[in-house]
């Protein structure tokens, strides 16, 4: 491998960290809670966000961008919360619902815009092999503050609480990896390690970093797209883990 590899490798594997870090503990309530979905249309309401500033010729602000992101993100988290509370009984058909509405929303607003097919799929597969510097560090202050409130404080017992940090999670991810492999970091690990009780989270870093070195790497040696190599990678990895503990 050579330095100019290395030097693209690195900063993703850097990014995917920062994902699995807040993803993972964020991945394992998700499941605990039921609403499997809902990470898929908290990512696409901000994908949503992201697209509306493109469309206000604001993607050379980026600090804009990320808040319009995150405010479109966090009226979507107030939204589940308040189906969750409400509407459990249908609560994944709804959240099924708010994902297909947001999805079909960027299709509409994006249909005039000749390069509607690049923007989509970076939104969808992401970028995640021309992340920079400034983003890694503003995602890792971001990242930091998360974990800080996910761990010293109560949000996370909270309806609301609970879908405000997610929203904000995944709108700094999602813009990193694209929605396809912030699915993937939320569910795979928790998904392959749900009937693990001891070290359950060592198990579920495990999976995810490996995933993401091999689909990296596998997308370096074989010219593939990169998060669709570590979505593969990553499950890969997950059910490899489900059998290693069964047998």
């Amino acid at each position: 491998m050579n330095d100019i590899e290395l030097n693209i490798l690195l900063p993703a594997l850097i990014a995917g960290l920062l994902v699995l870090a807040t993803h993972i503990p964020l991945g394992m309530k998700v499941l605990e809670r039921g609403v499997i979905f809902a990470d898929l249309a908290v990512a696409q309401i901000a994908g949503l966000g992201v697209i509306i500033a493109a469309l206000l010729d604001l993607a050379d602000r980026p600090l804009l961008v990320q808040l319009i992101a995150a405010a479109s993100a966090l009226c979507g988290a107030a939204l589940l919360a308040w189906i969750e509370l409400r509407l459990a009984e249908i609560k994944e058909a709804c959240i099924g619902l708010i994902f297909v509405l947001a999805a079909s929303g960027g299709i509409l607003l994006m249909s005039r815009d000749v390069h509607s097919g690049e923007h989509l799929k970076d939104l969808l597969v992401g970028q995640i092999l021309w992340v920079n510097s400034n983003q890694l560090i503003a995602t890792a202050l971001l990242t930091a503050a998360l974990l800080a409130l996910w761990h010293w404080s109560r949000l996370k017992t909270h309806y609301l609480g609970f879908y405000a940090l997610f929203a904000l999670a995944v709108t700094a991810s999602v813009q990193l990896v694209g929605v396809y492999l912030v699915f993937a970091s939320l569910i795979v690990p928790a998904v392959a390690t749900y009937r693990i009780g001891h070290r359950r989270t060592g198990y579920a870093f495990a999976i995810g970093i490996s995933g993401y070195a091999a689909g990296l790497l596998l997308s370096a040696w074989q010219d593939l797209p990169s998060g669709a190599a570590v979505v593969w990678a990553m499950a890969i990895c997950g059910a490899g883990v489900m059998v290693w503990k069964r047998l």
